[in-house]
């Protein structure tokens, strides 16, 4: 199958996978804290892609390690804390629409940080983007006054986080094949991710119970597809498409969270939905903004 193909069949899989990882992270934290959560989901990932590419740390040149670094601690780690605290405090589906933001912070930090292009019609798109994300909250905030919405500053990090991740990859790991960039970049993320579970005195006061079990099972799934096979395909997906077009996964992405949310018992209001379809009208504009 030909790369122009091939890039479809990648953001429609993801999409699916990363858009269902939203309430399996709700789940996950009814047996298990937020942190527990960010560092086991870190910690099974890596344990699953040693398993299956193990012998590719044997091919990373050492000239790799310093970006595969930087790669998997903004890429992976310290947004696999952030996803968990938000989702504890907030709707499932609303987090996954501020995710959306990606494409939009892809671009920004792509051009102030790593040298490529910015036309005006993307700043736009930039601009209606945060408009959208501003309604978002503001909504949110009115209609679950329970809801902490301090934490959407959270996905927004986040979403930084993955925009710089995208740009760091397309510019120098480029020459790297996507299964040896993932593997070495939870690899990297082992001894953090256990130094903090022992931080939480998981090893010591952690006890198994028909709750922490189903935490643990959703946690596991969460990890092996929505984190190490999406990982692959998304570096993968990266290499054979622009930064712009990988990020643009998160424009479906909201569409099965938001689906999985409703049939969960969440609430999203009319005006939430505008909100939403503003936020990807920006993220559409600066996509296709030649």
């Amino acid at each position: 199958m030909q790369h122009k193909q091939l890039r479809w069949v990648y953001l429609g899989l993801l999409s699916l996978i990363w858009g269902s990882s939203f309430i399996l992270m709700k789940y996950a934290l009814v047996g298990l804290t937020a942190m527990q959560v960010g560092a086991l989901r870190v910690l099974i990932t890596a344990i699953f892609l040693l398993i299956i590419g193990f012998r590719r740390l044997f091919k990373i040149q050492q000239k790799h390690w310093y970006y595969l670094t930087l790669n998997g601690f903004i890429g992976s780690f310290f947004p696999a804390f952030l996803m968990s605290y938000t989702v504890e405090k907030m709707d499932s589906a609303v987090v996954s629409i501020l995710n959306s933001l990606t494409p939009l912070n892809t671009l920004i930090f792509g051009s102030l940080v790593f040298g490529f292009a910015f036309r005006r019609k993307q700043l736009l798109g930039v601009l209606i983007g945060l408009v959208g994300t501003l309604i978002l909250i503001l909504k949110g905030a009115e209609l679950n006054p329970n809801q902490n919405y301090f934490y959407s500053s959270f996905i927004l990090v986040a979403s930084i986080c993955y925009a710089l991740n995208i740009n760091i990859l397309k510019k120098y790991l480029y020459d790297l094949d996507a299964l040896s960039i993932t593997v070495a970049n939870f690899v990297i993320l082992i001894v953090p991710s256990i130094l903090l579970l022992a931080f939480t005195g998981f090893f010591t006061t952690f006890e198994l119970n028909e709750s922490s079990l189903k935490g643990l099972f959703y946690l596991t799934i969460l990890a092996v597809l929505g984190t190490g096979l999406a990982k692959l395909m998304f570096n993968r997906l990266i290499q054979i498409s622009s930064a712009i077009f990988s990020s643009s996964v998160t424009y479906i992405i909201p569409i099965v969270a938001i689906t999985w949310g409703i049939l969960d018992g969440e609430t999203i209001s009319f005006i939430q939905f505008v909100a939403a379809f503003i936020i990807l009208l920006g993220v559409y504009i600066v996509n296709k903004a030649k």
